[in-house]
């Protein structure tokens, strides 16, 4: 017989677990709003500029490496203040606040191009509002990326919210990756990236203003800087999971910035096609994040991770033998598999540095540590910097205007040899990552997984 307490406990089941939904969707949509101007202005900056306007690959180098040094110094900042702030709206949503604007406002500058600008003023303004905007985006994504850990405390509530917020990240991708040529070539690329970034921009307003922090953590102890700084410098899971997270995010980086290049100069092909192709790899990767996800659940984290950046690494050997759209199209399918694998568990991985920071020093600094990591991965600049000016020293790729006598090779170069050689680094370094196993995990499975000290 049902009675009146079942009924109210049955009740009270279902406004958690809509609660719980409610509160998964909130924060992972916030994926979607963080990925639209970033992967704007970070596929298509140098399509754009050097391209289109002509600025010379190792002057385009220069300006990602400036960029790369700046990310060094203001990322720990960022961290620090939003740890330290304090106020009845909580520590990161007023960062969250303030940046999206800025963030929109920089994008739609950095390809609203003045027609007079030439020469040294030409690239002055790409430099300026690539630097102003990637910083930006550093503080945005500091912030939502604090919010992960505290607002999902365990592996299974994060292995949920991570799938949900990584297929929003996909989608975000097709509409600012692999439609962008389709929809440039209609409407130029500053309304694009005005376009893109209202949207985005929209998207993350709404993330910041319906996910709640835990206020009462605002009663804690503030983060001291240096003592942070040093628990983290000395700590061996950081810096091996930062330049994992570097080699692979270089990696992809690469392939997202040498794609427009590819599809034109290896395998000539048409803008739609393009955009099939950059569609291909999302709509897969899509697809495989719940595989991947069930994955997690099933396996050791630390595996299926290392698992997924294998397959990443292998996928780039078919990318470097195609010569026309079909097989390009083919491999590109494995690409979309093995992406969709490391931005499933990479985070997690992350977060998992985040707690055990927590439960030896007592204090919460998911910013710091969100900005630090969130700097190893834009290291990613530094290689990116690096692969152009290698096209200029090795293959005499200058720019648009001059592409020099093997631009079919320099963009095999910059899709393929580069990221596998990163991406195979990468898997070294995860190799000598390891957690001891968690209350409820599989013992058996990671018994032999020693942690490092």
């Amino acid at each position: 017989m049902t009675t009146i307490d079942d009924l109210n406990l049955s009740k009270d089941t279902a406004q958690a677990e809509r609660a719980n939904r409610a509160k998964t969707f909130n924060y992972a949509v916030g994926m979607f709003g963080t990925s639209i101007p970033i992967n704007l202005l970070k596929t298509y900056a140098a399509a754009y500029y050097v391209d289109k306007m002509g600025v010379p690959t190792n002057q385009w180098g220069l300006v990602l490496i400036f960029y790369t040094i700046i990310d060094m110094i203001d990322n720990p900042i960022y961290g620090y203040l939003s740890d330290r702030t304090r106020s009845k709206w909580g520590r990161r949503r007023p960062w969250l606040v303030i940046g999206t604007p800025l963030l929109v406002l920089g994008l739609i500058a950095f390809f609203a191009t003045p027609g007079f600008l030439a020469g040294n003023s030409l690239l002055a303004w790409a430099a300026l509002f690539y630097v102003f905007t990637g910083t930006v985006d550093s503080l945005i994504n500091a912030n939502y990326g604090a919010l992960f850990p505290e607002l999902f405390p365990d592996d299974a509530s994060r292995a949920k919210a991570n799938a949900m917020r990584q297929a929003f990240q996909l989608v975000a991708m097709i509409i600012s990756i692999a439609l962008t040529p389709v929809v440039a070539g209609k409407i130029g690329f500053g309304m694009t990236a005005l376009v893109y970034g209202l949207i985005g921009g929209a998207v993350i307003m709404y993330m910041s203003l319906t996910s709640q922090e835990h206020l009462e953590r605002l009663e804690e102890p503030k983060p001291v800087l240096w003592s942070s700084l040093k628990n983290l410098v000395s700590n061996p899971k950081f810096w091996i999971a930062g330049f994992t997270n570097a080699f692979y995010s270089g990696a992809m980086s690469l392939v997202m910035a040498g794609m427009p290049f590819y599809a034109k100069y290896t395998l000539g092909i048409s803008d739609l096609q393009t955009t099939i192709m950059f569609a291909t790899v999302l709509l897969v990767a899509i697809g495989a994040v719940a595989m991947w996800a069930y994955f997690v659940r099933r396996f050791d984290l630390m595996k299926v991770w290392r698992a997924a950046m294998l397959t990443l690494a292998v996928a780039y050997v078919p990318m470097f033998f195609a010569s026309s759209f079909v097989p390009a199209l083919l491999a590109a399918i494995l690409v979309g598999f093995g992406f969709a694998g490391v931005i499933t568990t990479m985070d997690l991985v992350q977060a998992r540095i985040m707690d055990e920071d927590y439960e030896r020093n007592k204090v919460h600094r998911e910013g710091i540590i969100s900005n630090a990591l969130g700097f190893m991965n834009r290291l990613s600049e530094l290689f990116k910097g690096v692969g152009f000016m290698l096209l200029f020293n090795l293959f005499a790729f200058e720019s648009g205007d001059n592409p020099g006598p093997q631009p079919g090779m320099a963009a095999k170069f910059l899709l393929t040899i580069f990221p596998m050689a990163l991406m195979i680094i990468a898997l070294i370094f995860s190799v000598f990552l390891r957690f001891s196993p968690r209350k409820g995990e599989n013992v058996s499975s990671e018994r032999q997984e020693s942690e490092v000290s």
